[in-house]
C-alpha cells in the first residue's frame, strides 16, 4: 500500500519520481523534452497521446524507452492496410471440446503502441476507438474490460504521405495530446548517431508501478484549481470556434471548426500535472499554456484561407494567448 503522510508529500514524491523517470528516459533518447513531458503529463491524466513526425524520428523508440521504466504490461501493434479489428482485439474460437472462447488480443496490455495508426482502414481504428474511450471492447456481443492503467500511445505518419488513411475527427478528439517531433538539432545528432553506432547498452530502471501510477493518477485529480483558471481554459476553448461570441477575427476568417467541451477539461487536468511536475501545488494560467498547443493542435480544423495564405494551427492558438 503506498502511503504519504499528507498529499503535500505525496505531491514532492511525484515530483521527484517523475525527474528520475525522465533522466532514465534520456538515457536512450536525446531531445524532445517536450514530448516526453507532454507523453508522461498524459499517462498521469488517463490520457491517450498521438506523436505525429516523419520516419525516424524515434517516435516508436521514444514510447518503449517510457514503457521500460514503467513496471507495466506492454504490447507493440504495427498497424498496417490488411489489419482486421479482431486482430488487434481478438476473437471467439472453437476449441477441443466444441465450445467458443474468446482469445485476448494484443490490446489487453497496459502500455499500447499503437504504431502508424494511420496506415490501418477506418474500421479498425473503430476498434481502436471503443478501446480508448470506453476501456473495454465488446466481441461476439460480450464485453471485456482492459487492464487498470490503460492508455495507448498512437505515432503517425504525416498524412500527406502515401499509403495513410486520415484519422476521423471524432478518434483524433479522444486523443488527450498531439505531440509534434521535429528534426534533431545539429548538436542532438550527433549524440544521437554516437550513441547509436557503438556498443553502449543501456538498461533502464524501472520507476512506476502500477499502483504508483493508478495512486498518483488519483492524486492529479485532487489538485485544487483556482475560479480564474476555470475560466481562462474555457474562454481559451471558446476563441477557438468561429461564430461563436468569444471568436477572434483570425478564428473567424481561417478557421472551420474549432474545439469541444473535452479540450476545456484537458486543459484543466493538464494544467494540473504540469502544476505537479514544477513543484506547484495548484496550476496558474501559465500551466494552462504549457499544454493548450498540445490539446488544441488536433482539435482546430482550418479552411481553404488558412491553407492558402499558410498559416499553421500553431500560430492561431499563439494568437488566441
Amino acid at each position: 500500500m503506498i502511503e504519504y503522510k499528507d498529499e503535500v508529500e505525496a505531491a514532492e514524491a511525484f515530483k521527484e519520481n517523475v525527474q528520475k523517470l525522465k533522466n532514465e528516459i534520456s538515457q536512450v533518447i536525446v531531445g524532445q523534452n517536450e514530448v516526453i513531458d507532454g507523453v508522461l503529463t498524459s499517462i498521469f491524466c488517463k490520457g491517450h497521446s498521438l506523436l505525429v513526425g516523419v520516419p525516424g524520428l524515434a517516435k516508436t523508440l521514444l514510447v518503449k524507452s517510457i514503457s521500460e521504466s514503467l513496471d507495466l504490461e506492454f504490447n507493440r501493434i504495427q498497424f498496417t492496410p490488411d489489419l482486421m479489428p479482431g486482430d488487434i482485439t481478438g476473437s471467439e474460437i472453437l476449441d477441443d471440446q466444441k465450445n467458443f472462447r474468446f482469445s485476448r488480443g494484443p490490446l489487453f496490455a497496459n502500455i499500447i503502441l499503437a504504431d502508424e495508426i494511420n496506415r490501418t482502414p477506418p474500421k479498425t481504428q473503430a476498434a481502436l476507438l471503443e478501446a480508448m474511450q470506453e476501456k473495454s471492447i465488446t466481441v461476439g456481443g460480450h464485453n471485456h474490460k482492459l487492464p487498470n492503467p490503460f492508455f495507448v500511445l498512437a505515432t503517425q505518419n504525416p498524412i500527406e504521405q502515401e499509403g495513410t488513411y486520415p484519422l476521423p475527427e471524432a478518434q483524433l478528439d479522444r486523443f488527450m495530446f498531439n505531440l509534434f517531433l521535429d528534426y534533431p538539432t545539429y548538436e542532438e545528432e550527433i549524440m544521437v548517431v554516437k550513441n547509436t553506432t557503438s556498443d553502449k547498452e543501456v538498461h533502464l530502471q524501472k520507476v512506476f508501478g502500477a499502483k504508483e501510477i493508478l495512486y498518483f493518477q488519483d492524486l492529479v485529480k485532487k489538485v485544487p484549481v483556482a475560479d480564474n483558471v476555470y475560466e481562462y481554459a474555457v474562454k481559451l476553448v471558446g476563441k477557438t470556434r468561429p461564430g461563436y461570441a468569444l471568436a477572434t477575427d483570425e478564428v473567424n476568417k481561417y478557421v472551420s471548426y474549432g474545439a469541444g467541451p473535452r479540450a476545456s477539461q484537458y486543459l484543466i487536468i493538464g494544467a494540473k500535472c504540469n502544476a505537479l511536475i514544477n513543484g506547484k501545488y495548484s496550476p496558474d494560467i501559465e500551466n494552462v499554456q504549457s499544454v493548450a498547443n498540445s490539446v488544441l493542435r488536433h482539435r482546430i480544423l482550418k479552411n481553404y484561407k488558412a491553407e492558402a495564405e499558410g498559416i499553421s494551427v500553431e500560430s492561431i492558438i499563439k494568437q488566441l494567448f
